[in-house]
């Protein structure tokens, strides 16, 4: 899911497709939401390849 949301981020899509295709929401019913959700998602994605990676390098194997 946060690949696909920074690939759409990277091409210039709309925010209303990409969240009613990734995260099965309705931007036209609750739009509010619907922003939230993909800012949210979108920031946390953007976090995961930027810091949060380090964390699993740093944690090794099970």
């Amino acid at each position: 899911m946060y690949l696909r949301l920074l690939d759409a981020e990277a091409d210039g899509a709309d925010w209303r497709k990409v969240v009613q295709i990734v995260l099965e929401a309705d931007p036209v019913k609750e739009p509010e939401r619907a922003k939230r959700m993909w800012a949210s998602h979108l920031a946390r994605a953007q976090w995961m390849t930027e810091v949060g990676y380090r964390h699993l390098l740093q944690a090794g194997p099970n």
